[in-house]
């Protein structure tokens, strides 16, 4: 028979598992082992980092403000009562607020808002340009500077992230001959290069980002002039203006439309209209001439054979009298197009040999690129002019119409712009004529202008956003911020600078323009309600070029 103790032991075998350590232990004096005390640590451990992680979390949370992110105002208007209005729209984040801020150009008759920064301050008479930059966000003035006495060429670099070393500058003509360098963060003039050219010269065009010639790191500016008959190039330091060398020669028969173009090898090629032809040289060739030193440029040999070595022709198809010549994205870098008086023509841009030719074409007014099939690139050319006017969308790849509407405007008609969509598309804005004056018509100072926009998810329907009766200088739709803000901005008033009036710029945010919109249906189909498609286009997100 068992006894009390091994029946027990049986019944509750842990039970007396736990009493034989304490039976063991001897001592109750004497202290715990090390694993005990190890214990111990690790729990104060795990509870002092959830009581700190606990503690970043409320001050993180309640105690730090957020950064008060800038409340974009839907719409804001500015007014100057005698001035003028020169055709320059430029965007930039200027104050750092992440949303994009606008920069335009305007003559005024009267002295500056800021008396310290007037005409006469800064040694121009008066009327004389002012540069401004104003918030993106609600209007207010950022800078405002008097920077020429007249304007009549303007030409700015590409947006630069900030921090960049490349400083977003723009180079202002002033007169016929001087050169102006303009800081967009500051307004404040970075150098002045007073004319020095031949009293019969004038300047034609600038070229920014052309490669370092002055060999400090940054990229110069090539202006070209036209002394007489001749045409001749100059180039001068990005941050100093200095001239870099002497003068080089395009010739006689250079008629415009300068671009700059890199080939996939790397190779620089200044790119020129010459009679029906296009006519290019060799950054290489052209640089050396003009420092009579070693370039380290390279030449490619395709294009070198593609160039007459005598004429500077490039065996191309013909396109007419090129009007406009634009980069656009290709399999294998840039691709260019050729807007010329007989046909529009896109060209490989490494080999120069031809995609496709849109034939006759009457194209007055520089193409833009947008979205009509999801990540698939088009291009809008408004092709004839007046009543005759039509606006066509062709894909980028083919040259194929996808969508071609009668849009009737006048001379005055500003260009088109496009938006990309959440979808991969665009939305697409014209101007034109309103539909009940869809007829011949002369231009006068109040003629009314309508602003259309288009989204290839509905092909058959316009929406008609507004009316402006005022004269419109230029004109830009703009993603403010990304994903949230798009708006169009209008810069109204005379171009007379003789007779200065008003001039207005304005932003519009386009979700605000909708609900007030007119739908045009351009087809028998009418399955939706005018109020199911303005529906519609409220619901369009807007993303950011990728």
């Amino acid at each position: 028979m068992m006894d009390n103790k091994d029946l027990e032991a049986e019944i509750h075998p842990l039970k007396n598992e736990d009493r034989k350590p304490q039976e063991s232990q001897g001592d109750p004096c004497k202290s715990p082992p090390p694993q005990s005390r190890l214990s111990r640590c690790r729990s104060v451990a795990f509870f002092l980092s959830l009581f700190i992680c606990l503690f970043v979390v409320f001050v993180v949370s309640f105690i730090i403000p957020c950064p008060d992110r800038p409340a974009s105002q839907r719409t804001w208007r500015i007014d100057y009562n005698t001035a003028a209005a020169y055709n320059f729209l430029a965007t930039e984040d200027i104050n750092g607020d992440r949303i994009q801020d606008v920069l335009f150009l305007y003559k005024n008759a009267n002295s500056s808002s800021h008396p310290n920064r007037s005409c006469i301050e800064e040694g121009f008479s008066v009327p004389c340009a002012f540069f401004a930059a104003v918030s993106g966000a609600n209007g207010s003035l950022l800078w405002e500077r008097p920077v020429a006495q007249n304007v009549t060429l303007v030409q700015c670099t590409s947006p630069q992230p900030r921090g960049s070393e490349v400083v977003p500058v723009c180079a202002i003509v002033d007169g016929p001959t001087s050169v102006v360098a303009v800081d967009l963060f500051t307004g404040e003039t970075l150098w002045n290069h007073p004319g020095s050219l031949e009293g019969n010269s004038s300047i034609l065009s600038l070229l920014l980002g052309v490669p370092d010639v002055d060999g400090d790191g940054l990229p110069d500016l090539l202006v070209l002039t036209k002394e007489k008959e001749e045409v001749n190039s100059y180039v001068y330091s990005s941050s100093t203006g200095s001239q870099v060398g002497g003068k080089g020669s395009l010739g006689s028969n250079t008629e415009g439309n300068w671009l700059l173009h890199v080939t996939k090898t790397g190779a620089y090629y200044l790119l020129f209209s010459c009679g029906h032809s296009l006519c290019s040289r060799s950054m290489k060739d052209l640089l050396e001439e003009m420092t009579g030193k070693e370039i380290p440029l390279k030449r490619d040999p395709l294009w070198e054979q593609a160039i007459n070595s005598t004429t500077h022709r490039v065996s191309s198809p013909s396109s007419g009298v090129i009007r406009h010549q634009l980069h656009v994205p290709g399999k294998a870098g840039k691709d260019l197009l050729l807007v010329g008086t007989e046909a529009c023509v896109l060209l490989d841009g490494q080999n120069l040999a031809p995609k496709w030719t849109l034939g006759d074409a009457q194209v007055f007014r520089k193409p833009v690129l947008g979205h009509y099939k999801p990540d698939t690139l088009a291009v809008v050319i408004e092709n004839g002019t007046d009543a005759d006017r039509q606006v066509l969308l062709l894909d980028l790849s083919t040259g194929a119409i996808l969508w071609r509407q009668p849009l009737p405007g006048l001379s005055g008609t500003p260009q088109a712009a496009s938006l990309l969509t959440a979808d991969h598309r665009s939305a697409f804005f014209f101007w034109g004529l309103p539909e009940g004056v869809w007829a011949n018509q002369t231009e006068t100072r109040d003629t009314l202008h309508s602003l259309y926009m288009f989204h290839p998810t509905l092909p058959n329907v316009l929406l008609e956003l507004t009316n402006v009766s005022s004269n419109i200088v230029a004109f830009e739709a703009v993603l403010f911020e990304p994903s949230r803000h798009a708006a169009y901005v209008v810069l109204t008033g005379l171009q007379n600078l003789a007779t200065p009036g008003p001039v207005s710029l304005t932003k519009h945010k386009i979700r605000d323009c909708i609900p007030d919109s007119r739908v045009l249906h351009l087809g028998q189909d009418r399955d939706s309600s005018d109020q199911v498609i303005r529906d519609h286009f409220s619901r369009l997100r807007y993303r950011s070029e990728a």
